[in-house]
């Protein structure tokens, strides 16, 4: 009986060493592994701080999205202006050039008509009515010519023209007195003064045109 207490007390102690050897492990291995958790925890931590720092947020994503898009469409607004201007302004030279052309051709035409003008007889009153007539046209052409102008000329030329228009309507009237005073008198006199006067303003017509609309 003494002997088997002996040896019951000896594999007593051999099982507390055994217990607490594999408890000590225990611990150790627990400490590792929460020292090894705190490590990686601190280095997703540290991690997704540099990422939080270097990545910008999303409203500052959503910020420079939206200007980079609004400095496209202003980019684009840019160029449509530029683009409408540009048709503006070719389109305005294309309407000076249409309308230089369109009042050539009435010039080219009013000429034509006014050369089969022809009188129905030699005597002196049907050819006063056929200067008349002429000027009469030249002078309704004349008058639309100037209207066109006014239109289109800007308002430092528009007074340059109506004063050189007054200029010139008092120098017709006097060149086709002058030359009806040959004739003062006679039948031919108011024949004369419709011919000059028809010659000059045919004269003016191709002027404004010339040298007013470019």
């Amino acid at each position: 009986m003494k002997i088997n207490k002996g040896i019951l007390i000896i594999f007593s102690t051999l099982m507390c060493f055994i217990v607490l050897s594999a408890c000590g492990s225990s611990t150790e291995n627990s400490s590792t592994t929460l020292e090894n958790q705190s490590q990686n925890n601190s280095s997703n931590q540290s991690t997704n701080e540099e990422f939080s720092e270097n990545a910008p947020d999303s409203e500052s994503n959503d910020r420079d999205k939206k200007e980079i898009d609004n400095n496209d469409t202003n980019e684009k607004e840019d160029t449509s202006s530029k683009n409408t201007a540009i048709d503006e302004t070719s389109s305005s030279n294309n309407t000076d050039e249409n309308m230089k052309e369109k009042y050539v051709k009435k010039i080219n035409e009013t000429k034509s008509e006014a050369e089969k003008l022809e009188a129905t007889d030699s005597s002196t009153y049907a050819l006063k009515k056929v200067e008349d007539d002429r000027w009469g046209m030249w002078d309704q052409l004349l008058n639309e010519i100037y209207g066109a102008l006014k239109e289109q000329l800007p308002a430092e030329e528009l007074e340059q023209l109506k004063e050189e228009q007054r200029n010139w309507i008092k120098n017709r009237d006097e060149r086709a007195l002058e030359a009806s005073l040959k004739y003062k008198g006679g039948t031919q006199e108011h024949l004369e003064y419709s011919a000059v006067s028809a010659n000059i303003t045919e004269e003016r017509c191709y002027e404004l045109v010339e040298d007013y609309m470019k």
